[in-house]
């Protein structure tokens, strides 16, 4: 028996609602949308793809400023610029916006400016990152790690609320097997499986599990079939263009066509898609230059 009495389900119907933002809430009937590119690139591209995203429904955007990157070469992020273009992108459209964090310095500099703090799973047993992490009262979304069981990623989960903060949203995103025709395998017994033994809620990333986005559409309408609470898919305005996993980013085209798609399977698991909205009317906030301590 799992010693986490945080994070798994005392009664059969628990279920933990985690909100981010004004208005979304992860856990409820709706599913959640999370979308964007996987980097930060320039206040053009969010401002791009976030206006596009929120009238088809998307409820949070993500964006990375620091990458981990295979390659010490790679783009690493905009770091601080970075975070500066996630902040206006908050105050203009009024989204939550979802990022990784990977150590104590990030942390400070990105809690006071976004609205959730994901942990990648290069770090889902980053113990002192996810002590840390139980310190803040920001939402977490907490991605299992390339090659972690199940039980490994409640007891990581169980680190962060041990620590006192239960806004834990785990999420789904491949695991490493001998097949390299996808980029990770997608474990939807999983989902089921959290679902069952946990009361948090449970989201999917099925670009990462494919790494080709042709797979990814079919990927996302599995997990929702399957019962997750929401996707975090990436998207981009020009996805060969894209500085960071181009191959698995959706075009804005496709992300809306996705969403559309989605509603059907919702409906026949007892679930609700967001309801796509007008464009609201925007006024471009200057960017100022992020004030940090030294």
């Amino acid at each position: 028996m799992l010693d986490a009495p945080l994070v798994l389900k005392s009664i059969d119907n628990q279920q933990s609602l985690i909100k981010i933002g004004e208005n979304c809430v992860i856990g409820g009937k709706e599913i959640v949308m999370i979308a964007g590119p996987c980097a930060v690139e320039s206040a053009a591209q969010m401002h791009t793809v976030t206006e596009r995203l929120s009238v088809c429904g998307v409820q949070a955007i993500r964006g990375g400023v620091f990458k981990p990157r295979t390659s010490p070469y790679a783009f690493q992020g905009m770091a601080e610029e970075g975070i500066e273009i996630l902040r206006s992108i908050e105050r203009q459209f009024r989204l939550p916006t979802v990022t990784e964090v990977m150590s104590a310095e990030q942390l400070a500099l990105l809690s006071p400016h976004v609205s959730m703090l994901q942990v990648g799973s290069r770090n889902m047993q980053n113990f002192e990152l996810l002590k840390l992490l139980g310190k803040t009262d920001k939402p977490i979304l907490l991605k299992r790690g390339l090659a972690a069981t199940i039980e490994e990623l409640i007891m990581a989960a169980e680190y962060i609320c041990a620590h006192g903060n239960n806004q834990v949203v785990l999420c789904e995103r491949g695991i490493r097997s001998f097949d390299t025709y996808t980029r990770n395998v997608l474990d939807l017994g999983a989902v089921v499986a959290l679902k069952q033994m946990t009361h948090l809620p449970v989201i999917v990333d099925p670009s990462h599990a494919a790494g080709k986005r042709e797979l990814v559409a079919d990927l996302a309408r599995g997990a929702i079939a399957c019962g997750a609470d929401g996707l975090i898919i990436e998207c981009h305005p020009e996805p060969e263009k894209s500085v960071s996993d181009a191959r698995q980013a959706l075009s804005l085209n496709d992300m809306e066509k996705l969403m559309v798609s989605l509603g059907p399977i919702a409906r026949a698991v007892g679930r609700t898609m967001p309801q796509a909205v007008q464009a609201p009317q925007l006024s471009i906030v200057p960017i100022r230059p992020l004030v940090t301590s030294k």
